[in-house]
């Protein structure tokens, strides 16, 4: 925050008439001081700081004598005046506007005895404003066409002395302003953030706006006020300063917004002044007074002198200030210009309102800014919204319409919420503005993702199609009130249906119901005339609903339950209110027990009515969800029978998956513990669930014999749609009591060659197969109370997996994928459940899967799930094969995921993730999400042996890769490129983010690699360097995440492996060697290993060695120096040299600074002592 300055000073002449004109060269200054305390202290001391009378007088002597530095304060009576200390100006908007209105009525009284001073005052308010800490020196000027005059008209910086100049002219001064140049990066009072800068900014308009107010009757005329003040702001709206434009800018169009004020006062008291002139004129010979008269006319002629003048203030502010302004560079200047032109077009509209300043408004629409472009909407709104300024815009509607409809689709979702209700604004206001066409593309906003836009494009639906009036007729006379209310309600949902019908975009009722809740909620929420019309039986006098809408209109009636029911909540879309007031949570358990007590009865007549339409069916038994579980109406046990019977008779007819989810979430909800009449729902579910068991009991009896399955094709379908209804209410129901497991799991072992089941028998069966273990595993703390059940449990588990394992390699895709998902849904509850296992009772007993179990688990992920063609090969298709590659890939998603929970929860060894991590980066378009989590997960655990099974990963695919260039045949699909490899390697390094917390981590990768690459290697003439050695180019790929001292212990590591060996650096084969060494050398920053092999490279130095480097920062370490680093520093040139072959112990003179004992790190000398001793003050990190 700039410090504000406290007081002004002025070095003037002590006397000074208005008449002097022969003093033209005096000069006053206005110094700001920069030793300010903050402005929110200043407005507390003000407001504390009181005098006595004899201090006052004091005060009235120093000003007095100091001229400019600040006139009293004060207002009314002189007794008040001797208890406010003087202020400046700018302190008085700490003070707010009634204070405001006091200081300034004050001032005027300065300025009429000494309008200079007083000038000064308000120049240096304008100039602090602006945040400037400066000093402004004033200069009296004879004639404003003095070209030596406007010759020094300049704003430049001195970059010598450290500060910035800007001179310029407010008639009758020259104005010097000089400021530090580091000023112009602070914020300034204006753009400060938090209440601050919004409060200052409100302070700062009102004081513009009550100065013309508390001048209009007096000063605002004496043409030198408002030139002065005119000139400055435009002079400094002009500034290259962003501080001085924007400030300056606000003030000039606020002035022009309170001249627009006056304006229109003296328009109305012209008004005023020709009435009583008409009323005076018309008066008889006898009556009328010709002096009063010609008093009359003399004071309009006045007036409109007045207007005249202000009207020419205003042309003189737009043109000098916003003509310039309105296109700045700076956002925040281009919306105030553009906010202050909407106000000025509709508060003064004979002035403002043509053509010439609308088009600012059209071209700036265009603008590249949210704001800007949200300010011109919302000034439109005001001028569209006011019926007698309409026809003014005819031409802009004209010419800028399609650019107000495209503004629909803007990316910022106010900019296109506030332009729909323009939209909505013309449309109401004019009928034949937006055409048919226009129509057709705003009323899909209905399907917005945005709520807000979408309840706008509701409100212009309503409107437009649904708040129509039926025609009259003959009959409507003798019709009933209700009758006339079920006929207009038929109306508008006909309306309704078509409009849905046409925009061809199914199941998007539910979307379409939430845009018009706001607006049109009494006619979504009429359940009674709703039902009553679906219940209609057509006739010859009114044709009722085709079979299409009545479905669509049921879509309607559940959407509009769920609304009421729910709330706006919805999936999908966004900028819905989260949180619910009281009022609306009220509503919402009014609306609910409404439907329900309607509803509950209606129903069954529904569902009777419909029982053959399955669509229809399964969206009506949707509607018992949303009743209110505590409603009175919900205990009448005989319409909760009536719902049940109509329930079940439906579930006889039909077994598709959506009825019969429908029904079964339907009597989960009615036989919750706190609905009333659960009861009756439970024995109503239990005696269905018994039938069914027992039809199917019956069905397998007649048709399983031995390990075959023989039934026609009749008894089959039965067998299936048992199931089928088995399995949906196995999934919402726990029906462990009917031992469905024992019944089933026979059908599993059936052998396809003696007539084996069908592939959606298998399917249906190894689904409710895993509920039964589900629920069984769920219910463990409950069921298992002795040993012998849970052995029981274990060998069913045993039993599923085995028997789900032999569906791995079933004939149908179908069969396979959902027996894999089985096995891993079952694995994973079973490995949560031991982990929130209570001691203290019976649970689970541990199960691990047999090794062949998880092989084929690990080999049914890689053939099913990374099959196709990658994310990253884009070609054309059409729609439908579009769809199809959609859903078959959220098929793979989720059989990678199932298996990846197996290895987060540790059924299965977290090496097992190798052979999927292998495929991040070929796959990452369609499973790097999932993969990525799987990564964090396992690092949680343990971040040590993830750490290694990403090692594992690349050396697979690298041992993969070299055995299929040893082979020399075609390449096999699953071998990734070297390029790949490395690129893979680069991507598991950025996973390693935080580089303290993984030190260990990235330490053990690089001591895997490098014992990876020398192990058992054995150097001979024919073998010189190791097979594996260009591992060593994509191990550098790691070097980034280790710590400065961790590449020294690491690179004193790789040392201990290639002592041993003869190493020629000069030799092409022994590349990938010094490419790794030169990135565990590259430790100063902007450097990289290719700048270190280059430097190994170099001719004519042959002992050369990237070690110099680590010699000479090795000088640098806090370690004390001593004379066994150089003698180590040699031992390591030499042991790299081709011509040293003789085997030297070398040390790791580095060291890791010393930590606290609970943090410090093992040391295992096995693997760092690589000399004899080690120095004493060095701690080694285990490797």
């Amino acid at each position: 925050m700039i410090p504000e300055p406290t007081a002004t000073a002025a070095s003037r002449p002590s006397e000074q008439n208005e008449n002097s004109q022969d003093e033209a060269n005096s000069s006053g200054a206005v110094n700001h001081s920069e030793d300010e305390s903050g402005n929110e202290n200043r407005q507390k001391s003000v407001r504390r700081r009181k005098r006595a009378h004899k201090g006052s007088e004091n005060v009235k002597q120093k000003r007095a004598k100091a001229g400019c530095s600040g006139v009293r304060r004060a207002g009314g009576s002189p007794r008040k005046k001797r208890h406010v200390e003087a202020v400046t100006l700018f302190e008085v908007i700490t003070m707010g506007r009634s204070a405001m209105q006091v200081v300034i009525d004050d001032w005027i009284e300065a300025y009429i005895r000494d309008r200079d001073s007083s000038l000064l005052d308000l120049i240096s308010f304008f100039i602090q404003c602006s945040g400037c800490k400066g000093v402004v020196t004033a200069e009296m000027c004879q004639s404003k066409e003095d070209t030596d005059v406007m010759s020094k008209m300049v704003e430049e910086m001195d970059e010598v002395a450290g500060l910035q100049y800007k001179k310029f002219l407010a008639f009758p001064w020259i104005l010097t302003v000089t400021w530090p140049m580091d000023t112009d990066s602070v914020e300034y009072p204006l753009i400060q953030s938090g209440p601050y800068g919004r409060w200052f900014h409100s302070e700062f308009c009102d004081f513009v706006s009550v100065l013309v107010a508390q001048c209009q009757h007096s000063v605002i005329f004496d043409s030198y006020l408002m030139n002065t003040l005119i000139s400055l702001l435009t002079e400094l709206s002009n500034s290259y300063i962003r501080a001085f434009r924007h400030t300056c800018t606000l003030a000039a169009v606020k002035l022009l917004s309170s001249l627009v004020g006056v304006a229109l006062c003296l328009s109305v008291s012209i008004e005023n002044s020709q009435k009583l002139y008409e009323v005076q004129k018309s008066k008889t010979m006898r009556q009328k007074s010709t002096l009063q008269l010609d008093r009359i006319q003399k004071t309009i002629t006045e007036l409109q002198e007045k207007r005249a003048e202000i009207e020419s203030m205003m042309d003189i502010v737009f043109k000098g200030v916003f003509l310039k302004r309105y296109r700045d560079v700076l956002p925040e200047i281009r919306s105030i210009c553009m906010e202050e032109l909407g106000l000025w077009m509709k508060r003064y509209s004979s002035a403002f309102l043509n053509d010439s300043y609308l088009k600012y408004m059209g071209w700036m629409m265009h603008d590249k800014i949210p704001d800007v472009r949200l300010k011109c909407v919302l000034g439109l709104q005001g001028l569209y919204g006011d019926p007698l300024l309409l026809p003014k815009m005819d031409l802009f509607t004209s010419r800028f319409k399609d650019r107000m409809i495209s503004m629909t689709l803007d990316k910022d979702n106010e900019v296109a919420v506030q332009t729909m209700k323009l939209l909505v604004l013309i449309s109401r206001t004019s009928d034949d503005v937006l055409s048919p066409e226009d129509y057709k593309r705003l009323l899909q906003f209905v399907y917005s993702s945005q709520r807000p836009l979408a309840a706008t494009a509701g409100e212009l639906l309503y409107s437009r199609l649904l708040n129509t009036v039926a025609p009259a007729s003959d009959t409507q006379d003798e019709m009933n009130e209700e009758e006339t209310h079920k006929q207009q309600t038929f109306i508008k949902l006909k309306a309704l249906l078509q409009f849905y019908q046409e925009s061809e975009l199914h199941k998007h009722v539910v979307y379409l119901v939430d845009s018009l809740w706001d607006c049109g909620g009494a006619l979504l929420k009429d359940w009674p005339t709703l039902t009553s019309v679906l219940l209609q039986d057509p006739s010859s006098q009114s044709p009722g609903l085709t079979q299409a809408e009545q479905a669509v209109l049921v879509e309607v009636l559940v959407a509009s339950v769920r609304q009421a029911s729910e709330g706006p909540a919805l999936a999908g879309r966004s900028g819905a209110k989260k949180v619910m007031s009281a009022r609306e949570k009220k509503i919402l358990v009014d609306d609910s027990a409404k439907l329900t007590e309607h509803l509950l009865t209606v129903l069954p007549k529904l569902l009777t009515k419909f029982s053959s339409s399955c669509d229809i069916v399964s969206s009506l038994m949707k509607i018992p969800q949303y009743f209110l579980t505590e409603c009175p109406e919900a205990e009448n046990t005989q319409a909760v029978s009536s719902l049940m019977t109509e329930i079940g008779a439906v579930l006889e007819l039909h077994s598709d998956p959506a009825v019969l989810e429908a029904a079964a979430r339907t009597y989960l909800s009615l036989c919750g513990e706190e609905t009333a009449g659960c009861s009756t729902a439970r024995a109503a579910r239990d005696s269905l669930v018994q039938r069914w068991v027992d039809h199917l009991t019956a069905l397998l009896g007649d048709s399983l014999k031995g390990d075959s399955l023989s039934s026609d094709k009749e008894k089959t379908g039965e067998i299936l749609a048992t199931l089928k209804k088995l399995r949906a209410f196995h999934n919402c129901h726990d029906l462990s009591r009917w031992n469905l497991f024992t019944l089933l799991s026979p059908l599993l072992s059936v052998e396809s060659s003696q007539g084996g089941a069908l592939p959606e028998v298998l399917s249906e069966v190894l689904q409710c197969l895993c509920y039964s273990m589900l629920w069984s595993l769920n219910t463990s703390s409950e069921t298992l109370t002795s040993r012998e059940k849970a052995a029981s449990q274990r060998l069913q588990l045993r039993l599923f997996c085995e028997r789900g394992h032999s569906c791995l390699s079933h004939s149908d895709q179908e069969v396979r994928q959902q027996a894999f998902l089985g096995i891993c849904d079952v694995l994973t509850a079973h490995s949560y459940q031991l982990h929130v296992w209570d001691p203290t009772s019976f649970g689970p007993l541990l199960y691990t899967p047999s090794p062949k179990l998880q092989r084929a688990l690990l080999n049914f992920v890689c053939v099913h799930v990374f099959v196709g063609p990658d994310c990253d090969s884009q070609g054309s298709v059409s729609e439908n094969s579009e769809v199809e590659r959609l859903e078959d890939l959220h098929k793979r998603r989720n059989l990678l995921a199932a298996y990846c929970k197996l290895i987060v929860h540790g059924v299965l060894e977290m090496s097992m993730a190798a052979e999927v991590f292998m495929y991040y980066r070929k796959y990452y378009n369609d499973f790097g999400d999932i993969i990525k989590e799987t990564m964090y997960r396992t690092r949680q655990t343990d971040k040590i042996e993830s750490a290694r099974t990403l090692v594992l990963c690349l050396q697979q695919l690298f041992v993969r890769l070299k055995r299929e260039q040893e082979s020399g045949g075609r390449a096999h699909p699953g071998v990734q490129t070297f390029t790949s490899i490395k690129e893979l390697a680069r991507r598991f390094a950025l996973t390693f983010g935080d580089l303290f917390k993984f030190r260990e981590c990235v330490v053990m990768i690089h001591r895997n690699s490098i014992e990876f690459v020398f192990q058992e290697f054995s150097q001979t003439p024919d073998t010189p360097t190791p097979p594996y050695l260009s591992y060593l180019t994509i191990l550098s790929e790691f070097s980034s995440k280790l710590l400065k001292p961790d590449k020294k212990t690491v690179l004193s590591y790789l040392q201990k492996h290639t002592a041993e060996h003869i190493i020629n650096l000069r030799e092409e084969c022994w590349q990938p060697l010094i490419y790794y060494r030169a990135s565990l050398l590259a430790v100063a920053e902007g450097e990289d290993a290719v700048s270190y092999v280059s430097s190994d490279r170099k001719p004519h130095m042959p002992n050369r060695s990237p070690f110099s480097k680590q010699k000479l920062e090795g000088g640098k370490s806090p370690c004390p120096s001593n004379p066994a680093d150089s003698k180590d520093s040699k031992v390591h040139r030499s042991s790299f040299s081709p011509s040293h072959q003789e085997k030297t112990p070398d040390m790791d003179p580095f060291s890791v600074p010393v930590e606290p004992p609970a943090k410090r790190l093992n040391i295992e000398a096995s693997v760092l002592s690589t000399g004899s001793e080690a120095d004493e003050d060095t701690v080694e990190i285990e490797l």
